[in-house]
């Protein structure tokens, strides 16, 4: 494996900018406040759209599951089935194989990916400011160091591009090549179905020889360079991966199983729609059963909401703090008040956003699940009320 030895590089810049007047400040405020209602508008989208959809696609799961067929072979395909969501489990196999005539490599696989990387400048940015004599400072720090990039790196974007200029483009480009036609047994995947075959693994170079006399081969690596233990910019190192192995090999092992729920045509599996007007192509790696594989999926369908939810929730908290932002504005000439306001904008933030979080969820659920949406609606409240406890009595008079 050869070493990478880049040489870093650094420099100093400080700009100085006079203190915004409280009208810019203000004005600047209002831009935020547009964007905040932006922000805060689109949480409710988000929020609301997600519960449908986790809700649709969980009944859509369930419906798949009372419907699905394990087929007892899949070396033969039964008109019996025809249109009907069907389970099987077998090893991938491609009718040829896949090349990169460019280095003399081939590989009975679903997915062949070509990885280039370019030896490049790379600019680190570290910004300070602070206030000196009435005016606002910038102190920021440049480095460059080379590294190993798979994207070209605009080095007409650097701070100081003399001494740190790459190259405009690549000489040799990155691609995937995918097979035309991937079976289980008898059955052809559809394009939906080999999409989800990912798991790409990087193949091993070490019984390969050097392809061109102007290539040199390093551990997993080719390297287009005069010199790879010490690269200069503008070299190149290509690797490759794969996905889906689709037959035997001597040094790979045997092809990979994979498990399918899919709708049955002729001798094709394609996509199922469902009554609640979601599809179902499923495809893991492995041998795995019926309630295995819609576990998983329930599994990955609780984290997507979940996730989404804590998304809409920030947006929501991001809105609500860039309209309320003015009254800092307002105070922020007194320190101490304005850091208490501070303290009582995000307060206030975190407590509305939480409640019409949980009330556009729970509106969400109004046209499912009516009782779950009565619970969690009376749920949004409580932030407010606890809010409000905690309020001096006097102040609430």
């Amino acid at each position: 494996q050869f070493s990478d030895t880049g040489s870093r590089k650094e420099h100093v810049k400080i700009t100085s900018d006079s203190k915004p007047g409280f009208l810019e400040r203000l004005s600047e405020t209002s831009g935020g406040m547009l964007m905040g209602l932006v922000t805060f508008l689109l949480s409710f989208y988000l929020l609301f759209t997600n519960e449908g959809r986790a809700l649709r696609t969980a009944k859509s799961l369930d419906e798949g599951l009372s419907l699905v067929i394990p087929l007892d072979s899949i070396h033969s395909v039964s008109q019996q089935n025809e249109g009907r969501l069907v389970h099987l489990a077998g090893a991938l196999s491609t009718s040829k194989p896949l090349f990169d005539p460019s280095y003399g490599l081939s590989i009975q696989a679903v997915k062949l990916k070509r990885h280039v990387e370019m030896y490049q400048w790379v600019e680190y940015e570290d910004s300070t400011e602070y206030e000196e004599n009435g005016e606002i400072k910038k102190e920021t720090k440049y480095s460059y160091n080379t590294e190993w990039k798979s994207e070209v790196v605009n080095s007409r974007n650097f701070d100081r591009e003399i001494g740190h200029k790459n190259p405009s483009a690549m000489a040799v480009e990155s691609f995937t090549a995918v097979s035309a036609n991937v079976q289980v047994g008898s059955f052809v995947l559809s394009k939906g179905l080999v999409d989800k075959i990912d798991n790409f693994k990087q193949l091993s170079l070490s019984n390969l020889e050097d392809p061109h006399a102007d290539v040199t081969r390093g551990g997993d690596y080719f390297y287009h360079s005069e010199n790879p233990r010490r690269p200069e910019v503008g070299d190149l190192r290509v690797s490759f991966f794969y996905a889906g192995l689709s037959g035997d090999d001597p040094h790979l092992g045997s092809a990979d199983k994979v498990t399918v729920i899919a709708r049955q045509r002729g001798d094709q599996l394609v996509p199922y729609h469902t009554k609640s007007g979601d599809v179902l192509q499923i495809l893991y790696p492995g041998d795995l059963s019926v309630e295995e594989v819609f576990q998983k999926e329930h599994e990955s369908n609780t984290m997507k909401t979940w996730a989404l939810r804590a998304a809409g929730w920030l947006s929501m908290f991001v809105g609500i703090s860039l309209m309320t932002r003015i009254f800092y504005t307002l105070v922020d000439w007194f320190p101490l008040v304005r850091d208490l306001v501070n303290i009582g904008l995000k307060a206030f933030a975190v407590c509305v956003a939480t409640s019409l979080s949980l009330l556009t969820i729970s509106i969400g659920w109004l046209f499912y699940r009516p009782l779950w949406a009565l619970l969690i609606g009376l749920l949004s409240v409580v932030p407010i009320v606890v809010a409000k406890s905690r309020v001096p009595p006097k102040k609430q008079q």
